[in-house]
């Protein structure tokens, strides 16, 4: 089955940087492309970034130029580089693939920015 899990989250002064990973099981890695999304309190869960399988990259316009999502196919695993965080940047953090008419979440890892 397929299966997500996130890791990296925590507590962390504004301005400061965080890493996040995300282990992919179940599915052909590489031929997908995988997505984080985040969730603040009170709030929906938001797209923040997108990896297609050929590595092309987009991003929310509230985290372009801060964060960077990237993958290694080597190890079933996506990144979220997080830079320059902002209190806003507060919330659970989720790993997210599509496959077929599917869609797969990891239990996420929550982020807190302090001010």
């Amino acid at each position: 089955q397929v299966q997500l899990v996130e890791s990296g989250g925590g507590l962390v002064q504004a301005g400061g940087s965080l890493r996040l990973s995300c282990a992919v099981s179940g599915i052909i890695f590489n031929i997908y492309g995988m997505a984080w999304y985040r969730q603040a309190p009170g709030k929906q869960r938001e797209l923040v970034a997108v990896i297609t399988s050929g590595s092309s990259t987009n991003y929310a316009d509230s985290v372009r130029g801060r964060f960077a999502i990237s993958r290694d196919n080597t190890r079933n695993t996506v990144y979220l580089q997080m830079n320059s965080l902002k209190p806003e940047d507060t919330g659970v953090y989720y790993c997210n693939v599509q496959v077929g008419g599917s869609r797969y979440w990891g239990k996420g890892t929550l982020v807190t920015v302090s001010s």
